[in-house]
């Protein structure tokens, strides 16, 4: 018999915990990661619902799965981890024109160690260079100021992210680009999740109009061969996300780690061609519990770097959501009560701010 031991996870309501075995990491099976193939989301409805199921298996299941065919060409992706290589292979200070305390919303530079996303493991042991959602960067508002007067608020301006970095040539271009590329597929996954949940697919449409959603580089360093590896520090502490859905690009470092529903690590290892995509928990919020936020951590064992572009996607973020009907049974209750996603995401990133203080 396997042991077991715990994750705590700090939550709005208190620490919770999840039993974790304490066996090595091992290779998902077919079924607990798989691999979904999005072409035919060009094709007609009909093909669209099949995707769906394949996705709702997935997401309350294990909460992961990788797509293949997902519209972002591989020559873009390759040009964005060029500039996310230029952008950390710079000198600290150089970095540090653009750290987060300069930004009202969280863009910009975080430092490595300057985060902790456990409070009962190690700092993590990354850096990152995030942009957040602007809508003068969304190719689909043509007039910001048909925005809601509640939205108004959420966005500042991102002037000094770019005048910060514009000594790196086509780092600006490149960046809003992949960013854009990333917001349109999320939105079409979003549409895919509707279905999953036996909504009409546009059920989503009006709340990711102006979205919480957020486009980062990610670096972590190597790891020193005389580390310790019995205890190594982590490249990312064990946690669930905050948002509804996150696209992953990682590079061939491997290293993500995810827990599966018999409580084990799995490896979820880089496949050439395809994206992770997982749940967060404001969609396993919004399904009752029917979709799984899965626990999910980062180790960098290896001596050369590893980087990673994950983006998160959120709802509009004056917009109160609450559990959609086809997740409650006539005569139940809603686990959860209504919220406001930027309410919801505000909660929760004080509440990690005040962890790694």
């Amino acid at each position: 018999m396997p042991d077991y031991t715990h994750v705590e996870l700090r939550t709005l309501n208190g620490p919770e915990y999840r039993r974790v075995s304490t066996a090595p990491p091992r290779i998902p099976t077919d079924d607990e990661i798989p691999v979904i193939d999005l072409t035919p989301i060009s094709g007609d409805l009909a093909e669209r619902k099949q995707v769906a199921a394949k996705i709702r298996a997935a997401a309350a299941s294990t909460g992961f799965f990788y797509i293949k065919n997902h519209g972002i060409p591989g020559e873009l992706i390759g040009r964005a981890l060029h500039q996310a290589k230029a952008f950390f292979n710079q000198s600290s200070e150089d970095k540090d024109k653009v750290s987060h305390s300069i930004f009202p919303k969280n863009d910009g530079y975080h430092g490595v160690g300057t985060t902790q996303i456990n409070n009962k493991e190690s700092k993590d042991q990354k850096e990152t260079f995030s942009v957040r959602y602007n809508p003068q960067n969304d190719p689909t508002v043509s007039d910001q100021a048909s925005l809601p007067p509640d939205a108004s608020g959420a966005f500042a301006s991102q002037e000094k992210l770019w005048t910060g970095t514009s000594h790196l040539p086509g780092f600006k271009e490149t960046t809003l680009e992949f960013y854009q590329a990333r917001l349109t597929l999320a939105r079409k996954m979003i549409r895919l999740f509707a279905l999953a949940l036996d909504l009409e697919e546009d059920y989503f449409d009006s709340v990711t109009t102006h979205p919480g959603a957020d486009g980062l580089y990610v670096h972590y360093p190597g790891t020193s061969p005389d580390s310790d590896n019995a205890n190594p520090d982590v490249g990312i502490g064990s946690h669930t996300d905050i948002q509804c859905v996150t696209l992953l690009w990682q590079d061939n470092s491997g290293g993500l780690q995810v827990l599966s529903a018999s409580d084990e690590w799995l490896d979820a290892r880089p496949i050439p061609g395809t994206l992770v995509v997982n749940i967060g928990d404001f969609l396993q919020r919004l399904s009752n519990n029917r979709f799984k936020s899965t626990v999910h951590r980062v180790y960098n064992r290896q001596p050369h770097s590893r980087y990673s572009m994950p983006f998160f996607l959120g709802f509009n973020p004056e917009s109160v959501c609450r559990v959609v009907r086809t997740c409650v049974k006539e005569g139940e209750k809603p686990l959860y009560e209504p919220i406001s996603c930027g309410e919801w995401h505000r909660a929760r990133l004080a509440l990690a701010q005040k962890m790694t203080s």
